[in-house]
C-alpha cells in the first residue's frame, strides 16, 4: 500500500514538474520576426496568441499581450527595445485569455484600444481576473465599428468588421507599412476555436473574411501561426465555407454531430495539413471540434448569451 501511495506521490510530482517547467517555457520564451521596416510578430509557444509591435517616432504600439503578467512585461520591455521608446498604446483584438491576460504587465492607465463588445465579454466572462489592480489595464477606448490612431507619424486603423471567432473581434491595419493584424478571425494552418457563447458564428467568418480580403494590405498576421498573405486567409476562408456546407446539410437532413462528424473525415478536403491545437489533459482544438461547434451553431443547440452592457450601463 505504502509502495503505491510512494508511485502516486512520485506520479502527481512529475506532472506537476512538466507544468512547471511548461509554465515557465511559456513566460520566458519569446521569439520576434520582422513582418515590414516596422512591424514585428512576437510569438511563444502553446496557445498564446500572436503580438505584434509597431514602431513609430513616438514609441511602441502592441497588439495583444499573451496570457501571463509576466508575459505581458516582458512584451512591454521588448517592444520598448524594437521602437525605442514607450508604449504609447495597448490594443486587443477580442478578449480571450491568450491576448489579454498580458495587460497586467503594462503600468494601469495605458492606452488601451478594444471593441465596446470585447469589454463587455471581459466583464462577463473573465470578470475574476479583471479586480483588483487588474482592472487598471482593461480597455479604455472602446468602439462600435472603427477607431483610428495617429501615433508618431503612423496610421493605426482598428475595425471591427463582424462576427467570427467571437462577437467582437476586430482588425487593425497597420496602414503605411501595408500589415494587417487579424488576430483570431485567422488561424494560419491551425483549426480555429469558435466562441459562440460570446456571439461567435462559423456562418457570419465567412463574409467578415470577405470585408478583411478588401482592406489594402500585403502581409497578415494571424492570432495563431506563422505570418501569411492574402493566400492564407482565402485558404481558411475555405475551410470555413467547406465546413458550413456540409455541415449545415448534414444538421438540415437530420443527421446526429457524430454522423456529421463522420461525414466530414470523408469528404473535408480544404484542410490539408492543418494542425491542432493541443495542451494535454486540458484543451484539443482539431477537427471534429471545429465540425461539432459548427453543428452546434446550425442547429441552434448553443446560442450567444446576452451582452452585460458597458461598466456603469
Amino acid at each position: 500500500m505504502l509502495r503505491k501511495l510512494a508511485i502516486g506521490a512520485a506520479a502527481l510530482v512529475a506532472v506537476a514538474g512538466a507544468a512547471f517547467i511548461w509554465v515557465y517555457q511559456e513566460v520566458t520564451t519569446l521569439e520576434s520576426e520582422r513582418v515590414s521596416d516596422d512591424v514585428h510578430v512576437v510569438q511563444a509557444g502553446g496557445i498564446n496568441g500572436n503580438v505584434a509591435v509597431l514602431a513609430t517616432a513616438d514609441g511602441a504600439v502592441v497588439v495583444d499581450t499573451m496570457t501571463f503578467r509576466a508575459q505581458g512585461a516582458r512584451i512591454r520591455e521588448l517592444a520598448e527595445r524594437l521602437a525605442g521608446g514607450p508604449v504609447q498604446a495597448v490594443i486587443n483584438t477580442h478578449y480571450h485569455l491568450d491576448h489579454t491576460h498580458g495587460n497586467p504587465g503594462f503600468p494601469a492607465g495605458t492606452h488601451v484600444v478594444a471593441t465596446q463588445r470585447t469589454l463587455e465579454s471581459m466583464l462577463e466572462f473573465d470578470a475574476g481576473y479583471w479586480s483588483g489592480d487588474n482592472a487598471g489595464t482593461l480597455p479604455n477606448d472602446t468602439f462600435e465599428t472603427e477607431r483610428e490612431l495617429r501615433i508618431g507619424g503612423k496610421t493605426i486603423r482598428t475595425l471591427h468588421l463582424g462576427r467570427g471567432h467571437t462577437g467582437g473581434d476586430l482588425v487593425v491595419l497597420f496602414v503605411e507599412d501595408r500589415v494587417l493584424h487579424l488576430g483570431d478571425l485567422l488561424f494560419s494552418g491551425r483549426y480555429p476555436s469558435v466562441d459562440l457563447e460570446a456571439g461567435g458564428s462559423v456562418e457570419a467568418w465567412i463574409g467578415t473574411l470577405d470585408r478583411a480580403l478588401a482592406l489594402d494590405f500585403d502581409r497578415v498576421i494571424p492570432g495563431h501561426g506563422p505570418v501569411t498573405d492574402r493566400a492564407g486567409i482565402e485558404r481558411f476562408q475555405r475551410f470555413l465555407r467547406e465546413v458550413w456546407e456540409i455541415v449545415q446539410q448534414a444538421a438540415g437532413e437530420g443527421l446526429s454531430l457524430e454522423r456529421t462528424q463522420e461525414l466530414a473525415r470523408k469528404t473535408l478536403t480544404s484542410d490539408a495539413g492543418f494542425e491542432s491545437i493541443r495542451i494535454p489533459g486540458l484543451l484539443r482544438i482539431d477537427r471534429d471540434f471545429v465540425v461539432q461547434r459548427t453543428y452546434e451553431e446550425a442547429t441552434g443547440a448553443v446560442r450567444p448569451r446576452e451582452s452585460v452592457g458597458s461598466p456603469g450601463s
